[in-house]
């Protein structure tokens, strides 16, 4: 065997090592996504501007759910922005599969007609939901989430709410498939909406 033979047998068996290592990390991650979400997730029961809402009633759609609040200055905005982006990118039938959901974890502040004005701005279809203090502490432990609202002194807010900064993806059949932490970039979201439809 040649010298330059051997090398482009060395280079092909680096790159299929590499390959090999990438695929099983990749295998690992969504199993570690799964195990993550197993037993989490399931029905529930909120209000919006059009009346009560459940989550069964999107059986058969892709729903990509995030908890949050109106005033939240930063982490709420960014991570919606870059749900509608993602279901953007996608071609108009995938779009039409696809229900994005924003959970309020801020009821006593943010009213239907705000929560409308605030989802439609980041996409048509999004739906602006909320319930009681104590069925949302429910719903997000339900859903591995948090959410506390921490006292701000000098301030005309009053309070601010510290929350968990996921996207949830939740099956045509309710059931919950994996979160997407904050920062992850809209082509990744995009990827994981495309994978799951």
């Amino acid at each position: 065997m040649s010298r330059q033979a051997k090398l482009i047998y060395i280079i092909f068996l680096g790159l299929f090592f590499a390959a090999g290592l990438w695929l099983a990390q990749q295998s690992m991650q969504q199993e570690d996504a799964s195990t993550a979400t197993s037993g989490l997730g399931g029905e529930f029961v909120l209000s919006s501007i059009d009346g009560e809402v459940r989550l069964s009633d999107y059986q058969g759609k892709l729903v990509a759910l995030y908890f949050g609040f109106l005033s939240c200055p930063d982490a709420c905005p960014t991570a919606l922005a870059s749900m509608a982006a993602a279901i953007r990118s996608l071609d108009p039938k995938q779009q039409d599969q696809i229900q994005p959901l924003f959970i309020s974890v801020d009821p006593e502040r943010d009213s239907f007609e705000n929560m409308a004005a605030y989802t439609a701005y980041f996409y048509p279809t999004m739906k602006g939901l909320t319930g009681d203090l104590a069925y949302l502490e429910r719903l997000t432990k339900q859903y591995g989430a948090y959410f506390r609202h921490i006292p701000l002194a000098d301030s005309a807010l009053a309070y601010t709410v510290d929350h968990t900064s996921r996207i949830y993806l939740i099956d045509q059949q309710g059931k919950l498939l994996t979160t997407i932490p904050h920062n992850t970039s809209a082509t990744d979201i995009a990827l994981q909406l495309q994978d799951n439809l």
